[in-house]
């Protein structure tokens, strides 16, 4: 089993990373499926719109709604959350080479959203890459069984990490 997690220290750092390491694997010939946040701030000065591209086809669904200002509740919408994981599913029952997803966030934490994709993808010995805040670190760790490796926010540790773990391929999770 390969798993990694990263979380970068500023806002929005870990969504830019994740999104520019897809693309450099992408150039290295890795087939990645997953998903990569893509942030927009609005005119507005209030939060940012928050849209999701499906890899490798690149499809983009806004996951965020806008509640109005002033408003202070949970902004995603888990209907399209759900949507994307569907998509993602669907591109994991392709074999591809690695699973990025932009987040293990909180519906992860409570058994939604794409947990199920990411235990699908350790299943078959994909190897996992996933974006983490530090609100839902021990939840994800709970999940991984403590067997995640954490990878500094820099995109040659994590490059590095994904062409081995690549390299490596579905026989390494049966080992």
């Amino acid at each position: 089993m390969r798993i990694a997690y990263t979380m970068a220290n500023r806002r929005g750092g870990t969504d830019l990373l994740l999104r520019e390491v897809s693309e450099a694997a992408q150039a290295r010939g890795v087939q990645a499926c997953g998903l990569v946040q893509i942030n927009t701030e609005c005119d507005s000065g209030g939060p940012c719109d928050m849209d999701v591209r499906v890899l490798p086809e690149g499809r983009v669904i806004r996951i965020s709604q806008s509640l109005g200002p002033g408003a202070r509740g949970c902004r995603l919408d888990s209907q399209a959350l759900e949507e994307a994981a569907g998509l993602v599913a669907a591109a994991l029952g392709r074999g591809p080479d690695l699973l990025i997803i932009n987040k293990f966030g909180k519906s992860e934490a409570e058994g939604r959203g794409l947990r199920g994709v990411i235990a699908e993808a350790i299943a078959l010995g994909v190897p996992v890459l996933v974006g983490l805040n530090a609100s839902n670190e021990a939840a994800f760790e709970a999940f991984a069984g403590g067997l995640a490796e954490k990878l500094p926010p820099e995109h040659e540790a994590i490059l590095g990490w994904l062409t081995e773990a690549v390299a490596d391929g579905p026989e390494a999770a049966s080992a």
